[in-house]
């Protein structure tokens, strides 16, 4: 006897319907999952065979085989262990249900409970694509899936509580959503409106964030860049229902979606460290293609810090800047993950680190002394000469940031009322870059 059970698999950032075929013939005990799955694929048999009889069930002691339909796509991740368990269950009669018409997703432990899964979002997105209307998820995956308006999301916590839901027992509550996406206001660790002095500076990322423009910013250690690149996405304009689902299936994809937020509603400020990999940075990974920092910034901030210092790797950025975009081809195949994000750099004026500090120049124990103007100019360059001409062309502002402590940095206030200009200014550039880019 054959069972059919659906599922799904994700593909960067779009889902795929899984068919999960379960037979058990007569034969040696043993039990063979095929269809091209992973590791975590492969070792879902000794979790799906210890939750089964851990629930109080019997396992087939028989020849069984589970096919992943279509055999020819790539499977990764935990999710299909409830699906197998499930058919399973069909097919050695120990459960008497309908299922057609219907997903499970979810990771078993092996006392039965139902685990966290990564791409949810996605996955229930391709099933009502599909024209499935009913998703079983892990209990803890709800409010994640309740985004996709349209189909009936069950949660559950073990494999017990669904197999009695099935038969009619005991049947469980479908999630209702208990929130819908407003426009609140969100509270930011730093605010523009906070930041005092430099006000050439925050002049320069104003026309920054109303354009969408990339900016390098150029100061003495402790003159604000960080706090000032930090303190940008304030001005932003907050996200459309859209932007934020767009944002939280790139997270939910990436692992990296916080279990008491399902939907991310803050554009996001990454900040990666200057010795961070090319995988890390533009995605890529062993067995999973995920995405790296630059789409993990998708409609927001991609702040590099000590720009020289990442070196080579700053070449990769170009084509996701002029392209939006990253298409990552690998071994196990390519896929294609949106990068339209705001590059804020940082560096210093010269290698030494404090060319035009007051505070420096009258340090004449500081090993930074230097009067020599041709050998800070040399410094200069050859601090440039670490960023490629190619990444530097994409950078259409360059404020110097004034030492700390200068006279200009005491001149007081910040007009709020330039926000709801900026905010309409950043929306309509974007709605320009969707329309000429076709998103």
């Amino acid at each position: 006897m054959i069972s059919k059970v659906y599922s799904c698999a994700v593909i960067g950032l779009e889902g795929v319907l899984v068919e999960v075929e379960c037979d058990v013939a007569q034969g040696l005990p043993a039990f063979t999952i095929v269809g091209l799955g992973d590791t975590a694929v492969q070792e879902s048999r000794e979790r799906v065979r210890a939750a089964i009889r851990n629930s109080g069930f019997v396992f087939p002691m028989k020849r069984v085989t589970v096919n992943l339909a279509p055999a020819d796509l790539r499977k990764a991740g935990p999710s299909y262990d409830l699906p197998i368990a499930i058919g399973l269950l069909l097919t050695s009669d120990q459960l008497a249900a309908s299922v057609s018409g219907t997903v499970f997703i979810g990771e078993l432990g092996l006392d039965g409970a139902l685990r966290h899964t990564d791409g949810v979002l996605p996955m229930v997105a391709v099933a009502k694509r599909c024209g499935i209307e009913l998703i079983y998820v892990p209990y803890e995956d709800a409010p994640e899936a309740a985004l996709v308006e349209g189909v009936t999301i069950i949660p559950v916590r073990t494999l017990v509580d669904l197999a009695a839901h099935l038969t009619g027992e005991h049947p469980l509550r479908p999630y209702l959503a208990d929130a819908r996406f407003d426009q609140t206001e969100v509270i930011y660790p730093i605010d523009f409106q906070d930041v005092r002095g430099q006000e050439h500076v925050k002049r320069a990322l104003e026309v920054t964030a109303a354009g969408s423009h990339n900016a390098l910013l150029s100061g003495t250690p402790g003159a604000g860049k960080t706090m000032m690149a930090r303190a940008l996405i304030s001005i932003l304009p907050p996200m459309s229902l859209d932007e934020a689902l767009e944002v939280t299936k790139i997270y939910s994809v990436a692992s990296q979606l916080p279990k008491d937020t399902p939907l991310v509603r803050q554009r996001p400020f990454c900040a990666p460290h200057h010795t961070t990999s090319l995988p890390g940075l533009v995605g890529g990974g062993a067995g999973r293609v995920k995405p790296g920092m630059i789409s993990l910034a998708h409609r927001g901030v991609l702040f590099l810090d000590e720009l020289p210092e990442f070196g080579p790797k700053l070449e990769v950025l170009r084509q996701p800047l002029e392209d939006r975009v990253v298409t990552l081809s690998r071994a196990v195949g390519s896929v294609t993950y949106p990068a339209s994000f705001m590059l804020i750099a940082a560096q210093n004026p010269c290698i030494q680190g404090c060319k035009q500090n007051a505070y420096f120049a009258l340090s004449t124990e500081s090993k930074f002394h230097r009067s020599d103007r041709a050998t800070s100019d040399f410094s200069q360059l050859n601090l440039l000469s670490y960023i490629g001409d190619k990444v530097l062309s994409e950078a259409e502002l360059l404020p110097n940031l004034t030492p700390p402590g200068h006279r200009q940095n005491l001149v007081l206030g910040y007009n709020p009322d330039h926000q709801a200009l900026l905010y309409a200014a950043h929306t309509y550039e974007l709605k320009l870059q969707d329309n000429c880019l076709g998103w």
